[in-house]
């Protein structure tokens, strides 16, 4: 597997940048690059996900920090990994790193959440606002995430004496494993609370506002920070990430911010010209002018019909199809007159084929 590259160089700033040189560094990147500007463009959208990693892990103090310690092995496979290593070489390891791996309680960070919110095209096109149930983890309210019964406190394990780490000779090197019974924290719970049993988290249901902007499409993730599980040992909690679905509208259909409907007309308003009203995604209707001569297929543009951009860079358009229309039956003086007129236009239609059911083999829509 490739190394990754480093977050700073990605975003073409120095280690000692502020959040807002940051931020300036990402919008600008994430514009030149985003797959909505470079549509088909493999390699644009690598780099607008490469762009969009290394801001999510510097926009952020903790993950920064993190980073900034630990490289990309701050992630938790590599992590986990890197603890291991010093489990095995001991008090060395943690002294130079200054950080313990026997006998503490490390905080960890909460899991993160993921919620699938299906919205209408006209609520993603114009903002939406809504209330949600998520359900999760919480410090548990009676021990406050102690999982001891009130007035009492945890035991020194008693495999590892409060070590959190059990010690066997082999050979030259004396080495460390995680103490099994207590799970490296060092401590057992005796007493455990009678709410969480010992757990220290309970899950409830919490209900949380969540704001749509405008402009979203399905794909999109909305981060609400801090609204994931709580974390452990003080911990941070995890975030939430609510991701957007949007449902099929029966009359408009979206390509990136642009939107398209079809509208059917006559074979007469096609051929003199027409002015026709045409839905809107608002819910109302504008004028749409039908030059004389329009054939089916055509496309017309309103400008500044369709969806908003979601980073406030104007919005798209409304292409409308016309549709021509071709009647099914005649009455004698429609047919006689349509008679007349491919008489007078030199129209063959005596090979047995009726003028309506050529011209339906003709326009092919």
């Amino acid at each position: 597997m490739a190394a990754k590259n480093d977050y700073y160089t990605i975003l073409g700033v120095g280690r000692e940048a502020s959040e807002t040189e940051i931020k300036k560094a990402y919008r600008k990147l994430a514009m030149d690059h985003h797959p909505d500007r470079n549509q088909n463009n493999k390699a644009a959208e690598e780099r607008f996900k490469e762009i969009s990693e290394a801001y999510e892990a510097l926009s952020n103090p903790q993950k920064r920090r993190d980073y900034d310690l630990y490289g990309h092995r701050m992630d938790r496979a590599g992590f986990e990994g890197f603890r291991d290593f010093g489990d095995v070489f001991g008090d060395i390891f943690s002294d130079f790193f200054g950080f313990s791996t026997r006998g503490g309680q490390r905080s960890e960070r909460g899991a993160d959440l993921r919620y699938n919110l299906e919205i209408s095209l006209e609520e993603a096109a114009f903002g939406y606002e809504t209330k949600i149930n998520i359900p999760r983890m919480e410090t548990c309210s009676e021990c406050n995430g102690r999982g001891t019964e009130g007035g009492t406190e945890p035991a020194t394990c008693p495999n590892c004496r409060g070590s959190g780490q059990v010690r066997f000779q082999q050979g030259f090197f004396t080495i460390s494993r995680t103490c099994s019974k207590c799970h490296g924290e060092g401590r057992i719970i005796t007493h455990p609370c009678n709410k969480c049993r010992g757990a220290r988290k309970i899950k409830r249901e919490r209900t949380l506002s969540i704001k749509v902007p405008p402009g979203v499409e399905t794909g999109t993730r909305l981060k609400s920070t801090g609204d994931g599980e709580a974390g452990a040992h003080g911990g941070h909690a995890g975030d939430l990430y609510v991701v957007i679905i949007v449902r099929d509208h029966p009359v408009f259909t979206r390509d990136g911010n642009d939107i398209y409907c079809e509208s059917p007309i006559g074979l007469a308003q096609a051929a003199l010209g027409t002015e026709i009203e045409v839905p809107t995604l608002d819910g109302g209707k504008t004028d749409l002018k039908i030059p004389d001569g329009t054939q089916s297929g055509t496309t017309f543009r309103l400008k500044g019909k369709g969806i908003p951009n979601i980073r406030g860079y104007g919005k798209g358009d409304q292409i409308v199809r016309v549709i021509v229309q071709i009647p099914s039956k005649l009455n004698a003086r429609q047919r006689d007159l349509l008679e007349e007129y491919a008489k007078i236009s030199g129209e063959e239609i005596s090979s047995g084929k009726g003028f309506f059911k050529k011209m339906k083999e003709t326009i092919k829509i």
